[in-house]
């Protein structure tokens, strides 16, 4: 059991930890985005690093790539539930 969990930890954290990533995934996970809607919405990300980025979470199978247009996989959808509790915890906590 507790190589499952470490194994679930680890997998969300060599996701969470990298930068640009969380908000990659809230942007697509607000509605299916092409690349230009995805880079105005973040605004300071290079499109260098877009790119690797995208194709990191395409290896990863957390977005998939259809006609132009990023959609969240299934596991994207989950990674996107999970952060956005994260966002609500540090609403709650953080900015009292």
């Amino acid at each position: 059991m507790n190589h499952q969990r470490d194994e679930g930890f680890r997998l969300i954290h060599d996701i969470f930890r990298l930068k640009w990533i969380p908000e990659i995934i809230q942007t697509v996970g607000h509605d299916s985005q092409n690349y230009s809607d995805i880079s105005r919405k973040i605004g300071e990300i290079s499109n260098t690093e877009l790119n690797r980025k995208l194709a990191l979470l395409i290896d990863r199978q957390v977005i998939e790539k259809r006609e132009g247009t990023y959609i969240l996989s299934k596991f994207g959808k989950d990674l996107d539930h999970i952060f956005n509790h994260f966002l609500e915890m540090s609403q709650k906590y953080l900015h009292k």
